[in-house]
């Protein structure tokens, strides 16, 4: 098949379309993804397509939903729900932490639960309080979850076709404010593993260090910092949990300075953890200290003040200065 280009959100539904035609035991549900499509259209035509007993509406309550997927996984089936924005998996979460992440733990490896928990996230929509939290860092705090996050429709697709196999539950992290991105995508190609990082573009003076909606950003901050005469380097983490230590630190290692970029509140974050675990493994080859640019520790602000809390182009560029480059 030839390659298409397709939306984020048209890669998403194609990846739900495809695995409910290839695995009976897949279901979709979750608030207004049945006739209506979801609130960002990431379900539309999967109900007319596969029936209302496939993919369905659910009351508005997201511990039910989760519940129901816990004890659907238990019995044999592959549930794929959806927490209509970040914020609103919140009242999940006592079923997200104490079930979903502890089963198979709790039950010595005989049960797992083989579930997707979709959550669109993070910023970049203009979107008011509870509908631009990042909220990663509490699942990525949850031993026994995945936790994985696209930043390009074909990753999309992949990434959730391999989290809908997966014999264990993933938090899809969806970034919204790439749901329009277009890009071509070849769904005949091998599938990237879970918990694989990627290098999106070659440097040899820094390495920018970036995950979802902040892969972009780091990219367009590269490509600014190009036209002044300094390369860098950006590595797509794609999963926070499992993390891919060796491709990532490998990179850090060929430039010598790293900054890690991530619009969550950078305080006890997955930025935080990104640091230390590069600290850690690459200190002899680091010429600087490893830096953050995330967003500011406060609850998200209202859409006009949103543009000073996401990491930009300048803040990133700023910190790249600061990595000590009077050796050079």
């Amino acid at each position: 098949m030839a390659t298409e280009k397709l939306s984020m959100a048209q890669a998403l539904n194609r990846a739900l379309r495809d695995s409910l035609a290839e695995d009976p035991s897949v279901y979709v549900f979750g608030e207004d993804v049945g006739p209506l499509g979801g609130v960002f259209r990431i379900t539309d035509g999967l109900t007319a397509e596969f029936g209302e007993d496939r993919c369905f509406d659910t009351p508005l309550a997201e511990s039910g939903i989760v519940g129901m997927a816990v004890g659907m996984a238990m019995n044999g089936m592959r549930p794929v729900v959806e927490m209509q924005f970040d914020a609103f998996a919140y009242p999940a979460f006592e079923q997200i932490a104490s079930h979903v992440a502890k089963t198979r733990n709790r039950t010595r490896g005989r049960v797992g639960l083989p579930m997707v928990i979709r959550v669109p996230f993070a910023g970049g929509i203009g979107g008011v309080e509870h509908h631009c939290d990042s909220s990663e860092a509490y699942y990525a705090h949850t031993p026994g979850l995945k936790v994985v996050t696209p930043a390009t429709p074909e990753d999309a697709y992949f990434l959730l076709r391999e989290a809908i196999a997966s014999p264990d539950p993933v938090v899809f992290m969806e970034p919204k404010k790439l749901y329009w991105a277009k890009d071509e995508v070849d769904v005949d190609r091998p599938a990237p593993a879970l918990g694989k990082a990627v290098v999106r573009r070659e440097g040899t003076d820094a390495t920018l260090i970036a995950y979802g909606p902040s892969v972009p950003t780091a990219l367009e901050a590269a490509e600014a910092a190009a036209q002044e005469g300094r390369s860098l380097q950006v590595v797509d983490v794609r999963s926070p949990v499992p993390f891919d230590d060796e491709t990532v630190c490998a990179a850090v290692r060929s430039t010598g300075r790293a900054v890690v970029v991530a619009e969550a509140s950078g305080y006890a974050s997955v930025a935080s953890e990104i640091v230390a675990r590069v600290t850690e493994r690459c200190f002899h080859s680091l010429a600087a200290p490893v830096r953050r640019v995330t967003g500011f520790d406060i609850p998200f602000p209202p859409p006009k003040l949103e543009r000073f809390q996401l990491p930009g182009v300048d803040r990133i560029l700023d910190a790249v200065d600061d990595l000590q480059w009077e050796d050079q």
